[in-house]
């Protein structure tokens, strides 16, 4: 059993919106202990840490990282180009996952439990926006872009690595028969969402970005940008 000092230290470290008290929590703990083992796997962690490392290398200022998972994002944060960052996390297993690589951050990290469709701050509070495989498993993407549109500051960057659909006709179909699969068995997951679409749709402009062509599952690496003379959601 857990130590009420135990406990205490964790309420510390992870804020609770009080917006959010009310709502179900999100609680994947075989995914998510399955997700953090694949993670950490040799290739594979090789290959996500390059990407990882592209995409988090490039935020600035004041950064709101969604679905920030188990916290693999933290080590590649330049202290010399981020002053903080508000992580955004719903499930309750990755939060406690991220709150032990704390330390392994170089800039000041704050963890929140908050889905990304629905983050606690303030209208234009932040310089960047990241995601890391994230949009393959919200509940709403439209609505979370909108959010992350909310929260940016005009001109902001969205820093994006997400896995995709797949351009070749059989093997996207391919992804549409497994989903019913991926949903149930991991947090959520869709293998099929054309998430760069998604991004462009809600009103971000591509700055950047670069696709990876791995069978069934794509990765694309994105930097879009806030529009200068867009309101807020």
């Amino acid at each position: 059993m857990k130590s009420e000092t135990k406990e205490r230290e964790d309420e510390d470290v992870i804020s609770t919106p009080t917006s959010e008290r009310a709502t179900p929590r999100i609680h994947h703990p075989l995914a998510s202990a399955v997700y953090e083992w694949l993670a950490g796997r040799g290739s594979i962690r090789r290959l996500l840490d390059l990407l990882r490392q592209e995409t988090v290398g490039q935020a600035a200022g004041r950064v709101v990282e969604i679905g920030a998972g188990s916290g693999r994002t933290f080590p590649f944060y330049d202290p010399l180009r981020v002053e903080q960052v508000e992580a955004a996390e719903p499930d309750a297993t990755m939060l406690r996952y991220a709150r032990e690589r704390l330390a392994q951050a170089r800039v000041p990290i704050a963890l929140v439990q908050a889905p990304a469709e629905a983050l606690p701050f303030a209208d234009a509070a932040f310089d960047s926006a990241v995601a890391a495989l994230v949009f393959c498993s919200v509940i709403d993407p439209q609505k979370a872009l909108r959010e992350l549109l909310r929260v940016l500051k005009p001109g902001g960057s969205l820093l994006l690595v997400e896995h995709v659909r797949a351009h070749h006709r059989l093997v996207a179909q391919l992804q549409d028969k497994l989903v019913p699969l991926t949903t149930r068995l991991a947090g959520n997951c869709h293998w099929n969402r054309d998430t760069e679409r998604t991004v462009t749709e809600s009103g971000f402009l591509t700055r950047s970005g670069r696709r990876l062509e791995r069978g069934i599952q794509p990765i694309i690496v994105l930097h879009a940008l806030r529009p200068e003379g867009l309101g807020h959601p």
